[in-house]
């Protein structure tokens, strides 16, 4: 493997890490709040097909991914008005939500642009892209990075950090300081969904180019296994993403090149997730309220 391919790999793993680093992001947002979801799959396969779509009628990518950004933010409204404002389970509307999408996304395919499970996009509905000698660059990648830092510094650095983990952490002292628990973990499970609409929107009018019934192909699990690797921190989830995106990645690159059955090697991202989840288990610490529902006394 010489220079030249190693920084092509290094190009796509960045281009790779995006939906995952996004998706990640959100979800330890919205974890650190005390809502938990499971829906980020369903999240990123609905965002990627209605983002295409708002791509297209106005010939825009940007209004696109914004169209992806609605739709994460109504899914995270509705799950967010289940587990936090009608009390119920966290896991139980993220199942929905993913059945949905598989659902949803196959028939609107069929149903909208006439095809069967795939539709490709048009150049004028595509994110423009930063070419180079070594591979493509989309400015995506930089607005991933600036979310991510952006939203650690918030979480940490400032007074709003500070009152949404508190409400992951110890909601009734929160509730007696005059904090509306409600809230602020509504509106956390708004945001953790938003990004990974962005994520899902990233993947059709930008990434890739097209729109596929299975196309987010296991990414919102793997942000959720990413983001219990960063220790809900969404600076690291940055590094844990890059990381997941650099074996998808090199799956690609080595696909082709038919050194041991393509199978196998599409299956690299896969077990990585599996082996660093493993090697986390019993030592990772979510917030202590972490997926339960607060009733005020």
């Amino acid at each position: 493997m010489d220079l030249g391919a190693i920084i092509s790999i290094l190009f796509m793993s960045l281009m790779a890490m995006v939906p995952i680093v996004l998706t990640s992001v959100g979800a330890a947002w919205s974890e650190r709040a005390g809502v938990v979801s499971i829906g980020y799959e369903g999240v990123l396969l609905m965002s990627a097909f209605f983002g295409a779509i708002f791509a297209e009628l106005t010939g825009h990518a940007t209004i696109g991914l914004l169209g992806g950004i609605l739709v994460g933010i109504l899914l995270g409204m509705l799950h967010g008005a289940i587990t936090v404002y009608l009390k119920g389970d966290h896991v139980i509307p993220g199942i929905g939500i993913n059945l949905l999408a598989l659902g949803v996304v196959p028939f609107g395919i069929l149903a909208y642009w006439g095809t069967a499970g795939q539709h490709q996009l048009p150049l004028n509905a595509q994110m423009w892209h930063i070419s180079t000698q070594y591979g493509e660059l989309s400015p995506m990648v930089g607005v991933t990075i600036v979310i991510a830092v952006v939203t650690w510094w918030v979480l940490f650095k400032t007074p709003l950090g500070l009152r949404v983990r508190s409400v992951g952490e110890n909601p009734e002292a929160a509730d007696a300081l005059g904090i509306n628990v409600e809230k602020y973990r509504f509106w956390s499970t708004v945001y953790g969904h938003a990004l990974a609409g962005l994520g899902g929107a990233y993947m059709s009018v930008d990434w890739l180019g097209l729109v596929h019934k299975t196309m987010s192909g296991g990414r919102g699990f793997i942000a959720l296994a990413n983001m219990v690797f960063s220790g809900w921190n969404p600076l690291v989830s940055l590094i844990g993403g890059w990381l997941f995106g650099f074996f998808d990645a090199l799956a690609s690159w080595l696909a082709p090149k038919h050194i041991i059955p393509g199978q196998f090697i599409l299956m690299l991202p896969y077990i990585m997730t599996l082996i660093i989840v493993a090697g986390i288990i019993g030592k990772a610490r979510p917030p202590k309220w972490d997926g339960r529902p607060y009733k005020r006394e």
